[in-house]
């Protein structure tokens, strides 16, 4: 028998296993793991465990903080002077609502898998080791480069806390370097490194500390809205700022609502990075609907307030689109003072945002790690500080170095479509765990009716941005919608469900996932060319990087086993009595 890393120990060995790479997919690309491994063995080979510390109120300080970053601040002036009009009040609510059905697809898992893994491992379980695989790259590759945009903009948010007039000043511009790429941007490495390190130390002392900057970001934002209640005109919702410029609530109509949905559902993403640290609550049944689910919602609240209250400040034409807030109080005389709070403000929400993401993404990179499609060295967990501490500082080391040179609008055009493409899989991947007991039951019913839905999804966003208006389109529209209400009620009534969850579930089984699945096939319908061209490259280099490595480093990981068996007894001895602990 081949022993483990026998594929990589010379090169005759790693091109016979090149050679027979067709029978290794075969056999590798669509096995799926349980739930019972991700709890014991796979997770024994990080050696300790993560501790077991945080509560509810813990999730929701992560899920606000993870959420509420400085994206909002940018986000929301684009949505209203480009798509929505004052109706970006409605777009944040439909994207909260987006959010929130997500989010319950999540907490399924999490509450059933109680592990750092995330989707990577909601989906190893569901669709295999292949799609997982794909999954968990785009969400590393997704995590780093919008750290990086996060780092960067934190300079330019604190120079306008501290009143300075060009975030030039904080940076050094190097002129042999291309455009884009020459200005070094020190303040951003030295911010993703300090946190680096506090991640690392203890995953509760990183949960203190972004309580506090959460809280202080919270109150600057309640300034916000209030400044604009009270300063406000709510005129504004109704007349344009110029007569030639449409007027009323939605001067762009019912489309531009939800192609500024779209636009703003970017400022919700971070609640998937509370799943991550599962392994680390004390009670998965009751803090982790509690926490993620809460924070959504507490987050929509605080969205749709903030839009409100930017929409009654100016009309939306006049609106600054990369600096919507601050932009309003720039020419006001006595009102300066306002922008530069805001700025503070904003650099508290980098923090919170940019300290969460870095806690999720080395979580998802060590549970790679313990797969074995990535080399076991990101798996280890530190024994005294309880963290995956050789996968934080890795992926800070590469936060780190993108956003020492890398310009803030290239970071932004790369990232967003992995993060809903993972939306989309997680749930189909809750559909199919309900629906599909693995060598039980039939599954192509399920398979059938996911692929159907998708197609009716993407047929309807098709023409809801490319057909011309009028009756045609509305018919056609209408259709659309009746063949998927018509395919979901069929398979709710001919497919009974295989297995349901124990403590807590989605409710109105299929029919929230499969909401789900369709607003999120519909904001992908919404974004812009370079998104998937940047989703094209990265996954086709996350394939070739399967192929050539991670398959066969799997695949000597199955044919040696990596574990003995008097250890496995004693971790499935360990869980047992602590999932029943979990469960009294």
């Amino acid at each position: 028998m081949e022993t483990y890393g026998s594929s990589f120990s010379n090169v005759k060995s790693y091109l016979r296993a090149l050679s027979d790479t067709p029978h290794r997919l075969a056999r590798r690309a669509c096995s799926v793991s349980t739930s019972f491994e991700e709890r014991s063995r796979v997770r024994a080979r990080s050696g300790g465990d993560m501790k077991r510390s945080l509560r509810w109120y813990d999730l929701v300080g992560f899920g606000v903080g993870g959420m509420v970053g400085a994206g909002v601040f940018v986000t929301s002036g684009r949505a209203s002077r480009m798509c929505a009009g004052p109706a970006v009040v409605l777009s944040y609510a439909i994207a909260g609502f987006c959010a929130l059905l997500s989010a319950f697809c999540y907490t399924e898992f999490a509450v059933d898998m109680p592990v750092a893994g995330g989707a990577f491992s909601y989906i190893r379980i569901t669709f295999g080791e292949f799609l997982a695989f794909l999954t968990g790259a785009n969400l590393i590759i997704d995590y780093v480069l919008s750290n990086a945009a996060v780092a960067r903009s934190f300079t330019g948010y604190l120079c306008t806390a501290l009143g300075i007039s060009t975030e030039s000043r904080l940076r050094i511009t190097v002129n042999g370097l291309p455009k884009g790429f020459n200005e070094i941007d020190i303040v951003a490495v030295l911010v993703v490194l300090a946190l680096t390190v506090i991640i690392c130390y203890s995953t509760r002392e990183s949960s203190m500390l972004n309580m506090v900057l959460t809280v202080l970001h919270l109150v600057f934002i309640v300034f916000v809205i209030v400044i604009g209640f009270t300063r406000g005109d709510t005129k504004n919702f109704r007349e344009a700022g110029h007569e030639n410029h449409a007027s009323g609530f939605f001067p762009f109509g019912a489309s531009g609502v939800f192609n500024g949905a779209a636009m703003v559902y970017l400022s919700y993403i971070g609640y998937d990075a509370v799943s991550t640290m599962a392994e680390e609550v004390r009670n998965p049944v009751k803090d982790i609907p509690a926490g993620v689910s809460g924070s959504v919602i507490l987050v929509t609240v605080l969205y749709c307030l903030m839009a409100a209250s930017m929409s009654m400040l100016l009309p939306y034409d006049m609106i600054d689109p990369d600096a919507p807030f601050s932009g309003a109080f720039m020419g006001s005389d006595g009102w300066r003072w306002v922008s530069n709070v805001i700025g503070a403000g904003a650099s508290f929400g980098i923090l919170t945002s940019l300290l969460v993401a870095m806690l999720g993404q080395a979580r998802y990179m060590c549970v790679i790690g313990r797969s074995s499609v990535v080399p076991a060295w990101f798996a280890r967990v530190h024994p005294k500080t309880s963290t995956p501490v050789n996968a934080s500082v890795f992926l800070g080391i590469c936060t780190a170095a993108i956003a020492l040179f890398t310009d803030l609008q290239i970071l932004l055009n790369l990232v967003s479509i992995g993060t809903l493409f993972v939306f989309y899989m997680v749930a189909n991947a809750v559909i199919y765990k309900r629906y599909v007991s693995i060598g039980v039951t039939n599954p192509w019913p399920t398979l059938s009716f996911l692929f159907c839905f998708s197609l009716t999804s993407i047929l309807f966003t098709l023409l809801w941005q490319f057909a011309p208006p009028g009756k045609p389109k509305a018919f056609m529209l209408g259709a659309c919608t009746a063949i998927a209400i018509a395919v979901l009620q069929l398979f709710h009534y001919m497919v009974p469900q295989a297995q349901k969850p124990e403590f807590w579930g989605v409710p109105l089984m299929p029919w929230i996932p499969s909401m789900s699945i369709f607003l999120n096939i519909f904001l992908l319908g919404s974004l812009d060319r370079p998104s998937y061209i940047r989703f094209g490259f990265f996954s086709a280099l996350a394939v070739l990087v399967y192929v050539l490595y991670s398959v066969h480093a799997s695949f000597d990981a199955e044919e040696d086993g990596t574990l003995g068996q008097k250890r496995i007894e004693l971790v499935k001895e360990s869980i047992e009595v602590q999932d029943h602990t979990l469960k009294v």
